[in-house]
């Protein structure tokens, strides 16, 4: 669907980073960069009178919840209070009804719990605050091992960082890859974080030298279309197998493999909206080796085909012959 209009609705005792996360994304003017344009409205229940925010500031808020209705995205901030109004999770309860991608960002899945939109489904929210959600709402399943959860027309995210996660998962899944990389280059952060990644890890960090794998992870990149055994990785980081398995779950969260798997259909997500090859070319370039074996992971990770995810995101000026 397209994104023209976003609501932020913003509670009292918010979060001034996930507030400005959600403008960075939605509420600034990236036409110039080929982004389409977003009628963007900040709103809450007092409109023009200052709220408290979680870090002492108030802030002025322009618009009152009536904007929120026709909204084609509202994403609620994170908030430190639990105590909601009426009015503000009947705006929330008409939006979705209306049919809104209502995203959260942090805390702010505590709202949609209380509106009643969580019932029966599985969220996302900071580590810190899930024993508090599970005992305020044992009914509804909460992960707290991943980024974000895409539930379809609701997205619940992790703190701080991974409401940009949740963000650009939505721009990209609603207007294609190419428009949400031009917006996380814009923001100087990695366009193609999964949400399934882990929002912390709780190994401790091998004793390395305290070396980055950042050289070896451009590597792979460089190299996706090439087959990438454990100990190719591990001769290129100069390490033990073992270390260097340690040390990738511990820098990035995931395994090699799991890493290796999500990069490559990034990838072939990219050739698909930007090039006119053939599938069987995409799936090489992109390290999958066949055309079946680029359906299969389409199939379990996208839930469309090459062909039909194609149809939908296809550039309108597609890269001439694709020669790189």
């Amino acid at each position: 669907m397209p994104l023209r209009t976003v609501a932020a609705v913003v509670p009292d005792e918010s979060s001034a980073f996930e507030l400005g996360l959600i403008c960075e994304v939605f509420g600034i003017d990236r036409t110039a960069d080929g982004v389409p344009a977003v009628d963007f409205r900040v709103c809450g229940e007092r409109p023009g009178t200052p709220i408290p925010f979680a870090n002492g500031m108030h802030l002025v808020i322009p618009h009152g919840l009536d904007a929120v209705a026709g909204a084609d995205v509202v994403v609620v901030s994170a908030t430190r209070t639990r105590i909601f109004g009426e009015p503000l999770l009947d705006a929330l309860r008409a939006a979705h009804a209306a049919g809104s991608i209502i995203v959260t960002v942090c805390s702010g899945v505590f709202v949609l719990a209380q509106a009643g939109l969580l019932d029966g489904r599985r969220a996302a929210t900071h580590w810190l605050h899930a024993e508090e959600f599970r005992a305020a709402h044992p009914d509804i399943e909460i992960d707290t091992e991943v980024l974000f959860v895409d539930d379809g027309d609701i997205i619940t995210s992790a703190g701080t960082a991974a409401g940009i996660d949740a963000c650009l998962h939505l721009v990209r899944r609603e207007l294609g890859a190419d428009i949400a990389t031009r917006i996380a280059r814009r923001m100087v952060v990695p366009p193609q974080r999964d949400g399934g990644q882990r929002q912390f890890v709780d190994l401790p960090i091998p004793e390395v030298g305290g070396e980055s794998l950042e050289p070896v992870l451009t590597w792979m990149l460089e190299h996706l279309d090439d087959e990438l055994p454990v100990r190719e990785l591990a001769r290129q980081a100069m390490m033990s197998e073992r270390t260097f398995a340690r040390r990738f779950v511990a820098e990035t969260g995931t395994t090699p493999a799991k890493w290796l798997a999500r990069q490559r259909l990034h990838q072939a997500r990219r050739l698909l909206e930007q090039t006119e090859l053939p599938v069987e070319t995409v799936a090489s370039r992109s390290g999958f080796g066949s055309a079946a074996l680029l359906r299969q992971h389409f199939a379990r990770h996208v839930g469309v085909s090459p062909a039909d995810y194609r149809r939908t995101f296809r550039c309108s000026t597609p890269l001439a012959a694709a020669a790189s």
